[in-house]
C-alpha cells in the first residue's frame, strides 16, 4: 500500500513554518521596559516607542476582542 506523497505537504510545511517563523512574545513583568517598537500611524506615520518615551510616560493599551469574533 503506498501513501499518495502530496498528502504529505501540508505536515512538512507546518513543521518548517513552526521552526522558522518567531514565536509568541512573552508578556512582561509589572515594571519592566518594553522593548522599543515601531508602529504605522494614520497616515502612513512611523511612531516609534522611544520618541514618544522622550515626551513622557507611555500606556500600551490593546483590545483585541473588539476587533475579533472571539
Amino acid at each position: 500500500m503506498r501513501r499518495d506523497v502530496s498528502s504529505r505537504y501540508p505536515m512538512l510545511l507546518a513543521v518548517v513554518a513552526s521552526l522558522l517563523l518567531p514565536g509568541p512574545a512573552g508578556a512582561l513583568e509589572v515594571g519592566r521596559k518594553a522593548p522599543d517598537f515601531t508602529l504605522s500611524a494614520p497616515g502612513g506615520q512611523q511612531v516609534k516607542l522611544a520618541d514618544l518615551l522622550g515626551k513622557g510616560p507611555v500606556v500600551i493599551y490593546t483590545f483585541i476582542q473588539a476587533v475579533s469574533a472571539t
